[in-house]
């Protein structure tokens, strides 16, 4: 059973443990006194309690003054931080040694209410000849020692003055005195701890990007981060404790359908006369008894919600001029044309053959200019039903037609605002549909359907086609108009058969990377396939040439393609004639040609490739000698 220590029992403990320190009666003062750089260390370091102790010290010493007393503040080692008193005194205890800085532990300065009370960790009042030092003893000293809140000893406030001031209830001054100090400790570190909450909570509130308030029951602005300010325009100070009208007119009907249990989510706003719109969410604040208080409300800028979804809608968007293969003069020219005009926002009529890699070029324009880091938006013009391309182009409001979204939904044009839109297959677009996009293209606006509101968008247009836009014109099925608006900087991306350099580079970089998606090897073509590659006229563009090498891939270096050349396929804009002239070479290409096709339709059977050739195998082995034709 715990038994509480008698004064005398704690004294008698001291003065042993002073012996056994081989402490000397007879020292002027203690034994250890800092000097000033170490003082000044020190009382950094405990600034805090010097802050919180001081005040209580000069409240105590209020009722004490002219009594003959002093105050000193200890650390939690006994070493004196601050002292407060009567002039004489204090004067009278720096010549025994008692100065800011001295140690008054009992290893430096024997037996001492503070000291004795540290190393008890008790309250102790010592006088006269209980010190165990003769320049103490003319001194009553009482002294109790402050905790944390965990229990652990931060410091020590003594109370000294002249023998024959020694009474029992100077004690009790100093433990009052201590108690206030470690209540004040725990509230200044509430305080401290509530401060930093709302430190870290304005933090973050204020490094989101959308903008939030809060409001009471009256409509008065309790709290606002810095994006709300600056999405609306607003200084902070005039906004706090003012009416939330000024952001929210229907504020009364928000906060009626909280308290009735409705949701309002996802609702479109327009802000006052800067047509600024806003996507809304506003949640409930309740109290215990669920009583609705008031409210939060988060808004965003739905620019930055079209931003967020093209992120993620757009991530196929990873072409770069790096990814057009090519060696041929032609797409060379071409990709220098390309790079002059990526950061112009004039619009771009891209031109070619299906498979040709009209969006590969479209997504390298946007990805080399200015807006590569907005939204690129594709949409296929002719894969859209008729009665949906005018919605998905410029959306439409709630309630616009039957069926439309609850809250309305924006078009292509709102969604690649900033970026660029890639009008793919430009040609298919119906006619009535074509008025509607030359209107955009003139007025940099749009209205969604069953609105009424103008919508100004920075879009840069590229479109698309494999028709020549000239004879639709001509035919009547594309606007003249238009055509001229599209064509600001045409482009025409060649056929594959007309880079005839470009076939073996592409087949070497889709043999790597076919293999590396398939996780196979890359395969080695047999002879004869190979010159079918390099041959045969690809009216499928390079699209045709990837699967085919894919297959070729999967197959191991074999194919199940059928290549088959049909003159009707070179044809380009309807003339055989005009493909047949880049065609030209002298007589023995012309041979060699027709020698490497025969052997190759006839699967590599060299006396079959002969009869239908005319000619003996000697005569055929010898050709292919001459020619240097490998099929083995």
């Amino acid at each position: 059973m715990f038994k509480l220590s008698t004064h005398g029992e704690i004294i008698s403990r001291s003065f042993n443990r002073c012996i056994k320190y081989h402490m000397e009666k007879g020292i002027p003062k203690p034994k250890r006194i800092l000097n000033s750089r170490e003082l000044e260390n020190l009382i950094k370091k405990n600034n805090e309690i010097i802050k919180i102790a001081r005040p209580f010290m000069e409240i105590l010493y209020d009722f004490l003054k002219k009594s003959g007393f002093s105050l000193y503040l200890g650390d939690k080692n006994g070493i004196v931080l601050t002292i407060i008193g009567d002039k004489d005194i204090v004067i009278e205890q720096a010549k025994a040694g008692i100065v800011e800085g001295a140690d008054m532990s009992e290893k430096s300065a024997g037996t001492n209410a503070m000291g004795t009370a540290i190393f008890e960790d008790s309250s102790v009042q010592i006088s006269g000849e209980e010190h165990f030092i003769n320049i103490f003893q003319i001194y009553t000293c009482c002294a109790s020692v402050i905790h944390n809140e965990q229990g652990d000893i931060i410091g020590c406030l003594n109370l000294t003055g002249k023998r024959k001031l020694a009474h029992p209830h100077t004690l009790g001054l100093v433990v009052s005195a201590v108690k206030s100090i470690e209540n004040d400790l725990k509230l200044h570190k509430s305080q401290n701890e509530l401060f930093k909450a709302y430190q870290y909570l304005n933090k973050i509130m204020n490094s989101i990007d959308f903008g939030i308030l809060a409001v009471d029951n009256n409509g008065m602005v309790k709290a606002i981060n810095n994006s709300a300010c600056s999405m609306l325009g607003i200084n902070r100070k005039y906004i706090i404790d003012k009416n939330v009208h000024k952001v929210l007119y229907n504020w009364q009907y928000i906060l009626d359908e909280l308290k009735s249990g409705n949701v309002y989510k996802d609702k479109e706003i327009l802000y006052s006369d800067k047509k600024k719109r806003f996507n809304l969410n506003v949640y409930p604040i309740k109290d215990k008894s669920d009583y609705v208080t008031g409210m939060v409300v988060i808004f965003k800028d739905i620019q930055n919600i079209y931003n967020l979804v093209n992120k993620y809608m757009s991530g196929s968007v990873t072409y770069t001029f790096d990814d057009i293969i090519a060696k041929s003069e032609k797409m060379i020219n071409l990709k220098e044309q390309l790079k002059n005009i990526s950061n112009s926002p004039s619009t771009v009529l891209i031109q070619g053959e299906s498979g040709t890699g009209k969006e590969l070029i479209a997504q390298s324009i946007h990805n080399s200019s200015d807006r590569k880091n907005k939204s690129f938006i594709a949409i296929n013009c002719g894969a859209i039903p008729k009665n949906l391309i005018e919605s998905e182009l410029f959306g439409y409001e709630e309630g616009a037609f039957t069926g439309a979204k609850h809250g309305g939904r924006a078009g292509k044009f709102e969604l690649a605002n900033g970026g660029t839109l890639f009008l793919d297959e430009i040609g298919e677009m119906p006619l009535d549909m074509q008025v509607n996009l030359l209107r955009v293209l003139q007025e940099k606006c749009i209205t969604r359907i069953g609105g009424n509101r103008y919508i100004k968008i920075d879009v840069r247009i590229i479109a698309a086609t494999n028709k020549n836009l000239r004879k639709e014109v001509k035919r009547g099925t594309f606007r003249e108009d238009l055509y001229y608006r599209l064509n600001v900087i045409p482009i025409y991306v060649p056929p594959l058969r007309e880079r005839d350099m470009d076939i073996k580079i592409l087949i070497d970089y889709f043999l790597e990377i076919k293999a590396f998606k398939l996780k196979k090897p890359v395969p080695t073509m047999k002879p004869y396939i190979y010159e079918k590659l390099l041959s045969y006229n690809w009216p499928g563009n390079v699209r045709e040439l990837e699967n085919c090498i894919e297959n070729i891939v999967n197959m191991n270096g074999s194919t199940s393609f059928y290549f088959q050349n049909n003159p009707s396929e070179n044809k380009q804009n309807g003339s055989y004639d005009e493909s047949f002239k880049y065609n030209m070479c002298s007589l023995e290409e012309w041979e060699k040609r027709a020698i490497v096709n025969c052997i190759n339709n006839c699967d590599g059977n060299i006396s079959k490739a002969s009869k239908i050739l005319g000619i003996n195998r000697s005569t055929l082995y010898a050709k292919i000698k001459k020619y240097e034709i490998n099929f083995f």
